[in-house]
């Protein structure tokens, strides 16, 4: 789901959000899902990011029309300068309401919605008209409890699913590198950032995607959300050329790094060697610049692609059958509060997530987490703190009759003071196949020992299934 606003802002330029979220169907009526907020046009306000969990409801009321609700709350933060972004911002904590009428034309929906938007502490607070698209996409899927069995027949798939079909999905982990031309702003590092990408194909080589990225190094609170279409060209069996195009939204501050009023557009090029059918090494280059700002950057990077193809496989990817296996996944959407949090052996105030996590279930014992955290309260006086984290997680073997599964973690990832490690151990509490109840506990720490340290404990909810791949 693709929204549009514009919001004034008392004594300064009106702030345009594009909004962005994933949504999945929970019955007939009610979604839930994870998204955010970016300004693309006007103002300065590049940087400015908002990241949220979304409780979506949806009825047709005539014909092809439907009305629709919804409530989001999350964290976020920018602005034209670090202190306008305490009066932009706040503390960092939203809450948007809406409700509004759509339009479906089977393949998209179209609609409109009354919005409030109020960030707490904030000159943000107004009441506006958005403008709204959805975009439908589907998967089929089987029980949890499925992860690891081989065969097309070894699972049933869930009837609201129908029918099983064959798609490819791609999760890409990576390192860029950004390498200012004649930069203005008062940065002139090269920014290295750690970026997650999500691919969905659309047909066998072209794909959409979306991608979020985080500075590590040289402006560790860079950040940026792209999304954008590319193509795949074959070379040969292992080897594969992608092109992609991507408008999105970032930077810091203007006064920094100036991207102007957030605007960013990126093509990039890049080469993928697989090493097996689903992990792939992938190095790129680029070029990033900002249409509304005068930022401008060269860039190279290097990258981890893991391909996730689903469903059986047809005629159109292949003429002969191949075995296929039941892939697990997760995902936890919690609060996490980190206390006992020092700033280079500084007692400071504790910080306050709101955190959503993506395991990729490799075996019984074995899992890939991938995670995204923004803060709705200030840290260290100010709003928008956030981390972007990957790892490797152990846990013990799922039984459909057992409730319990236990797990630990180790992620690697960044914050507003760099590279930083984050170990946890937690439960998974079954409330039935699909549902759980999560619960973790553990420690966060920088790679450059003594800029930050706290310890953590999250508590949240966990949607499972799995997914027939090849």
């Amino acid at each position: 789901m693709l929204d549009y606003e514009v919001i004034p802002v008392p004594g300064r330029k009106s702030i345009d959000l594009m909004g962005f979220h994933f949504l999945s169907k929970m019955n007939e009526w009610m979604y839930l899902g994870v998204g955010g907020y970016a300004p693309l046009f006007n103002g300065e306000y590049g940087g400015f990011m908002a990241i949220d969990v979304t409780a979506h409801v949806q009825r047709r009321i005539f014909g092809k029309f439907f009305t629709d609700a919804g409530i989001s709350v999350g964290g976020g933060g920018g602005g034209k300068s670090v202190e306008q972004s305490k009066i932009l911002s706040g503390t960092g904590g939203f809450v948007k309401t809406y409700f509004g009428l759509g339009h479906d034309f089977d393949d998209f929906s179209v609609g409109v919605n009354f919005a409030n938007m109020k960030f707490k502490g904030s000159i943000i607070d107004h009441s506006q008209f958005n403008l709204y698209v959805q975009m439908p996409f589907s998967y089929s899927t089987t029980p949890y409890a499925s992860s690891g069995d081989r065969s097309i027949a070894a699972g049933k798939p869930d009837a609201q699913q129908g029918k099983l079909t064959s798609s490819e999905n791609m999760l890409t982990l990576g390192l860029d590198n950004f390498f200012q031309i004649n930069p203005e702003g008062v940065n002139k590092n090269t920014v290295n950032v750690v970026d997650l990408q999500f691919s969905n194909f659309m047909t066998k080589d072209m794909y959409w995607y979306v991608n979020a990225g985080v500075g590590y190094h040289g402006l560790p609170l860079y950040n940026h959300i792209l999304a954008g279409v590319g193509y795949r060209v074959p070379i040969s069996p292992g080897i594969g050329l992608y092109g992609q195009l991507a408008l999105g939204s970032g930077g810091y501050a203007p006064e920094t790094i100036n991207t102007g009023s957030g605007l960013l557009v990126y093509p990039k090029l890049s080469v993928e060697y697989l090493f097996d059918k689903n992990l792939a090494l992938s190095l790129s280059g680029g070029y990033l610049f900002a249409p509304k700002g005068s930022s401008k950057n060269y860039t190279f990077g290097a990258a981890l692609n893991y391909h996730i193809k689903s469903g059986g496989r047809s005629s159109a990817t292949s003429d002969t059958a191949e075995e296929s296996i039941y892939r697990g996944y997760r995902i936890n959407l919690f609060q996490q509060t980190e206390f006992n949090v020092k700033d280079r052996n500084i007692p400071r105030s504790k910080i306050n997530l709101l955190s959503a996590q993506f395991d990729n279930i490799v075996n019984d014992n074995v899992f890939i987490p991938t995670q995204i955290s923004v803060a709705y309260n200030a840290y260290l006086g100010y709003p928008g703190y956030g981390e972007l984290l990957a790892g490797i997680g152990v846990q013990n073997k799922y039984y459909e009759d057992g409730r319990f599964q236990w797990f630990g973690q180790l992620l690697a990832g960044t914050n507003s003071h760099g590279l930083i490690l984050k170990t946890g151990i937690g439960l998974n509490l079954g409330l039935n196949d699909r549902t759980a109840i999560y619960g973790i506990a553990g420690q966060t720490f920088a790679v450059d020992k003594g800029k930050f340290r706290s310890d953590y404990v999250g508590f949240g909810l966990t949607y499972r299934f799995s997914v027939p791949s090849w």
